[in-house]
């Protein structure tokens, strides 16, 4: 029983679940960053800006550099998230496929701990707010010369949604510390306690050895 507790609560096990969760925040991001960055290509391709028919009105310049760099941004934070998740996606992969405990070490989800926190960042919090950007300069440029009303209606429907985005984000992220702080300081609690009780076995095992040495001597 005792084995089994070490076995469940060691740091090697903590390690492992770690593992295990990289591992799904990088298959999220890479998942995430393919379909928007694809979504993304497909617009700057398809949209039209209707500089052939004079009768259109002219879409503003600022307009105009605004979905570009929107766009180009949008592009690069999620082919910097589906990098990363390509380059340390199947060191990890490699390892959990063993199930093998002793092994976990081997795994460089604790080194790259600060690149997979960045990838799955950018591609869950950055890249999806420059995607919602993204739709509403697309509504601009597609409604502009035809009803800017429509335009209006998409921005104002937007909005609410990227501010309670930011707010779920935020309160999101305060949580998620929480309880990775929570987790932490149970698991300290419970190695601490697993070393007293081993404390305690060794100092029983000495006694014992202590209280049957006269005897052994006698004999």
């Amino acid at each position: 029983m005792n084995a089994i507790f070490i076995h469940h609560q060691g740091p090697a096990f903590l390690s492992w679940r770690k593992l295990h969760l990289s591992k799904a925040k990088l298959k999220a991001a890479s998942n995430t960053s393919a379909l928007l960055a694809g979504f993304a290509m497909v617009a700057v391709v398809e949209i039209q800006l209707n500089n052939n028919n004079p009768d259109s009105e002219q879409l503003p310049k600022p307009l105009l550099f605004l979905f570009a760099i929107c766009t180009t941004m949008l592009v690069a934070v999620h082919m910097l998230a589906l990098l990363i998740s390509t380059c340390i996606l199947p060191n990890m992969e490699a390892i959990s496929n063993l199930h093998i405990l002793s092994l976990v070490n081997e795994s460089p989800h604790e080194k790259m701990h600060m690149y997979i926190e960045l990838a799955w960042g950018c591609s869950t919090v950055l890249g999806i707010l420059l995607f919602m950007v993204e739709v509403a300069i697309l509504c601009w440029i597609q409604f502009y010369s035809v009803l800017k009303e429509a335009a209006y209606v998409a921005t104002a429907i937007l909005v609410p949604f990227v501010i309670l985005f930011i707010w779920f984000a935020i309160i999101f992220y305060r949580n998620l510390v929480a309880h990775t702080y929570e987790t932490r300081k149970c698991g300290i609690q419970e190695l601490e306690e697993l070393k007293h009780v081993l404390e305690m076995g060794d100092e029983l095992t000495t006694t014992r050895e202590i209280r049957n040495g006269p005897l052994v001597n006698i004999i």
